[in-house]
């Protein structure tokens, strides 16, 4: 038996918001420990990783490990229909995954499993030289800022300050935050607006946004909740200009 009940929809709703963006389908699989699912994208580009721990559900049983395959598109058009002060459960049944919101009105769905061949990705096990925490709105922010000239967006992080720039035919865009952190060395790498953007979908999944970077190295960007009950982390492989 499987079930999980949430009292917040926003922190799923929130968090495949951005994961559908990035992949078709997904495999999350379930024990006693809680909720997670690693999965990298068609292009190789982009990998992603949930772990929604035992302690962030209200209640919570799963007897036997599972593994729930699903259309990522069609749990996110189910996901879409919460409110923001509806319980969620989720349960399997069949060949399903059965979601309940339960609000002003009980309302079920009930979305097919699928077939997939998954080999469970694993991250490379890279070393960042750099560490730091940027205000989650700055970030995004930021992206909107950069969009207006350019579709690359450089990010470089030194001693002092976090900055976020691009260069376009029509004009330039620069973003500057003080970060206050201790950092000894200069980073900088240069990354697809876009896939920065599908990334920056989970707004409510935190406020704080760890990146760790290095040059022309993949960007290790990482959302934590405050409780730590919840964790969705992405690794995104840098743009490497050539000269022609």
């Amino acid at each position: 038996m499987f079930k999980a009940e949430l009292s917040d929809s926003n922190i799923l709703k929130s968090s495949f918001d951005a994961i559908s963006s990035i992949v078709d389908e997904v495999q999350i699989q379930t024990d006693s420990e809680g909720m997670r699912l690693d999965a990298l994208d068609r292009s190789h580009i982009t990998f992603v990783h949930l772990e929604l721990k035992l302690s962030l559900f209200d209640e919570y049983v799963c007897d036997e490990p599972e593994k729930i395959n699903i259309d990522t598109d069609e749990l996110m058009k189910v996901l879409k229909r919460s409110k923001s002060d509806d319980r969620v459960i989720m349960s399997l049944e069949e060949g399903n995954f059965i979601i309940t919101f339960e609000g002003e009105a009980k309302r079920q769905f009930k979305i097919r499993l699928i077939d997939m061949e998954y080999e469970n990705p694993t991250p490379p096990d890279i070393e960042h030289p750099t560490k730091f925490e940027v205000p989650f709105s700055l970030l995004k922010d930021s992206i909107n800022d950069i969009e207006i000239f350019s579709e690359k967006i450089s990010l470089k992080v030194d001693s002092e300050k976090f900055t976020a720039n691009a260069e376009g035919d029509f004009g330039d865009a620069s973003v500057e935050y003080i970060h206050g952190e201790k950092i000894d060395t200069e980073a900088s790498s240069l990354f697809s607006l876009e896939k920065i953007r599908q990334m920056l979908k989970a707004d409510k999944f935190s406020d704080i946004a760890i990146i760790k970077l290095g040059d022309d190295m993949p960007l290790n960007l990482t959302l934590k909740m405050i409780s730590e009950d919840g964790e969705l982390s992405f690794l995104l492989a840098p743009r490497i200009e050539t000269d022609d």
